[in-house]
């Protein structure tokens, strides 16, 4: 299992929701901490909570809609931080419901594309050569479940997307120690999910950031949540090592 303690990490929408109890807990592992927000405000209680565990940690900002605020964002981190170990995008927007659904406007699809798949694309292709020279790496994208609801079809197809790009990218990286995962925390209830969610985001942790730990070469998963709930860290990464496999066959 990794070892994070001093190490960095990048999380997205940390100011709230699952990246709020995620910079937690990587907190609590002793992991330095780059915590990403709409602004800088939204991320002053979770910078002065994870400082209080004893960690360094500071805060950017960008809309990730705005693919220059993004690029912008990056910069910095390089000025601030030139050796980011581990990256969690865990920011997503889910736009609209659409009960009419024959009826969903195209802005669905760019603006579900730009946050989800797009922005986070791009945080995977700044860091990761960094990672491989270095010899290495994690990132854990954060996807969705839904499935068959055209309702939700913006928001679905552009996590779609990001499943693709990764397992992608994944496939690059086999027997590496730079690995990417997916992780899906599963229906919960954030600002997100709603109110009406069956599961507490807590249930997501240790999984949600399971993807950081392990140690074992293999790309390209997909490490549910829900598969690690009540667990350990320690025994998720065993669960993750032992019963994950990488998709892509004998390559």
């Amino acid at each position: 299992m990794v070892d994070v303690k001093g190490r960095w990490a990048l999380i997205t929408g940390a100011s709230r929701g699952i990246g709020y109890l995620t910079a937690l807990f990587m907190a609590e592992q002793g992991c330095n901490l780059i915590l990403h927000g709409r602004t800088l405000e939204h991320c002053e209680k979770v910078l002065r909570e994870v400082k209080e565990k004893g960690v360094q940690a500071y805060a950017v900002a960008a809309e990730l809609s705005d693919l220059e605020a993004v690029e912008k964002m990056l910069k910095e981190i390089d000025e601030r931080t030139p050796k980011v170990d581990i990256v969690l995008n865990n920011a997503g927007l889910q736009i609209a419901y659409r009960v009419d659904y024959y009826k969903t406007p195209a802005s669905d699809y760019l603006e579900s594309y730009k946050i989800n798949t797009v922005a986070p694309a791009m945080i995977c292709y700044h860091f990761l050569p960094k990672m491989i020279e270095r010899g290495f790496g994690r990132i854990v994208n954060t996807t969705s479940g839904i499935r068959l609801e055209p309702e939700q079809a913006g928001y679905s197809a552009s996590k779609a997307a990001l499943d693709k790009i990764t397992i992608d990218l994944g496939s690059k990286l086999q027997g590496t120690n730079v690995m990417i995962n997916l992780t899906d925390p599963g229906w919960c209830r954030t600002d997100l999910g709603g109110p009406n969610a069956p599961n507490a985001p807590e249930s997501a942790i240790p999984g949600i950031a399971v993807g950081a730990f392990v140690d074992d070469g293999k790309s390209g998963r997909y490490l549910a949540a829900g598969h690690f709930t009540g667990m350990t860290l320690e025994e998720a990464v065993e669960k993750a090592e032992r019963e994950f496999d990488s998709p892509y066959g004998n390559q």
